[in-house]
């Protein structure tokens, strides 16, 4: 049912700054030392509050450090449109596939202990993905099953058309995955033949169906969104080569040590009541909520694509530390080059025109996307600034030629907002 939006009187609270900083460690600093205009830095909330006026979010956190201070943490609106409850600054936001980044940090985690390589093989730690096939739709062939000995509908997902499948030239790899070069369920036949996941099924007991997909082209010769397969398999192999379920390795290895307190796979009943209500955009343009308010979070599945829930001063722990070179607070979870290489464009032009991108001016990273040229992607970032957002409206820009992290967060996504956020953080730059 939809929800009219409240009016702004009743849904804006506006924070300058924490009182302190969370058990992370991100100091408080004020804006005019870190380069900003106290007053431009305050069209951030006006950028902000526009977009709550005109109903097309509830409410939204937004949180801007630079030089490893928190210059702007800000919430506003509502976190539930019909009980009006004041978004709180420490709102739980389902990170959707803002949930990658943390995926990819960890499988680094691997490859700088020598467990894992990039260029290594996923059969040789989920043998059932050996001898992949590709899914080669056969020209003008009917929607139907598929013939016999070539594949067909998976998991009761209905007709799907008549294909073939040929031999993938080699297997997927470890970096395939992390740059969405893999072709697995990346928008095309893999998809519609994929089994449906189980509501007690794990990683551990779904992942090796999914070795028998076909993939949707030759492994490395495209960019394709793999939303929510090719990090869940990354997810798998972190498991296998740590030696721990994936959620343990994440709240051992960064959670815990990074002061995210509110960050996991769920909303705990400790936390649980500031879990931000999910909306959707109706026809009519007014926001009902979701459904599906549990989205992709499971106690059971542990989804590196994009179940993770957390909060945006949560989340800029992790950012820090990444902008910081793999370092925070004195403990070093990456090395230098290992993030320099997570943020170097590993696909060349590939990923420019694709998944709502722009026709130019970006690369993509392991896990990230990289802003190649800003004014080609007509985005208002830095060269080499690196990040990505999820599906409900979370974003994270990683700003090193700024020594700056940029986070949104909302339940309703608009990329209006995004950018309207962006352009009113770097007019508040001054120095």
């Amino acid at each position: 049912m939809s929800k009219r939006v409240v009016p702004a009187l009743l849904g804006l609270v506006v924070f300058t700054l924490p009182l302190a900083a969370g058990n992370g460690g991100l100091s408080v600093g004020k804006a005019d030392d870190l380069g900003f205009s106290p007053e431009r830095l305050g069209r951030v909330r006006e950028a902000v509050q526009r977009h709550v006026d005109a109903g097309q979010v509830s409410g939204a956190v937004t949180l801007v450090a630079r030089r490893g201070k928190i210059a702007q943490f800000e919430a506003y609106g509502v976190m539930d449109l019909e009980s009006k409850k004041a978004m709180p600054k420490d709102g739980i936001f389902r990170l959707a596939s803002m949930s990658k980044p943390i995926t990819a940090a960890a499988v680094m985690m691997m490859v700088e202990e020598g467990k894992v390589r990039l260029t290594d093989p996923v059969s040789r730690f989920i043998p059932e993905f050996k001898g992949a096939k590709v899914a080669m739709p056969r020209p003008g062939a009917r929607t139907g099953g598929a013939p016999a000995g070539a594949g067909g509908p998976a998991g009761g997902r209905g007709a799907v058309p008549e294909f073939d499948t040929v031999s993938a030239t080699r297997d997927i790899t470890i970096r395939d995955l992390l740059t969405h070069g893999s072709g697995l369920m990346s928008g095309g036949l893999g998809n519609a033949l994929a089994p449906q996941r189980g509501p007690n099924d794990t990683l551990a007991t779904y992942i090796p169906k999914l070795g028998a997909v076909p993939l949707d082209f030759q492994p490395g010769t495209l960019w394709r969104y793999s939303g929510l397969a090719g990090f869940d398999v990354l997810s798998r192999v972190v498991e296998i080569a740590a030696g721990q379920p994936f959620d343990q390795f994440l709240k051992q290895r960064l959670f815990d040590p990074l002061g995210m307190k509110d960050t996991g796979f769920f909303a705990r009943p400790d936390n649980q009541a500031r879990l931000v209500t999910l909306y959707q955009r109706t026809p009519a343009g007014t926001l009902e909520k979701a459904a599906n308010q549990v989205a992709l979070s499971s106690t059971t599945y542990f989804a590196g694509s994009g179940g993770m829930v957390t909060t945006a001063e949560d989340y800029a722990q992790f950012a820090q530390m990444l902008l910081n070179g793999g370092e925070l607070n004195g403990r070093r979870y990456l090395g230098t080059r290992t993030v320099q290489l997570m943020a170097t464009n590993h696909t060349g032009d590939m990923v420019n025109g694709q998944f709502g991108r722009p026709a130019a001016g970006l690369g993509f990273g392991l896990g990230v996307q990289v802003v190649e040229d800003p004014a080609l992607a007509g985005l208002r970032q830095s060269k080499g600034s690196w990040g990505w957002a999820g599906a409900y409206g979370t974003n994270v820009n990683i700003e090193p030629a700024e020594k700056m992290v940029t986070i949104i967060m909302m339940q309703t996504s608009t990329g209006a907002l995004q950018r309207d956020f962006e352009n009113a953080v770097f007019q508040a730059i001054v120095d």
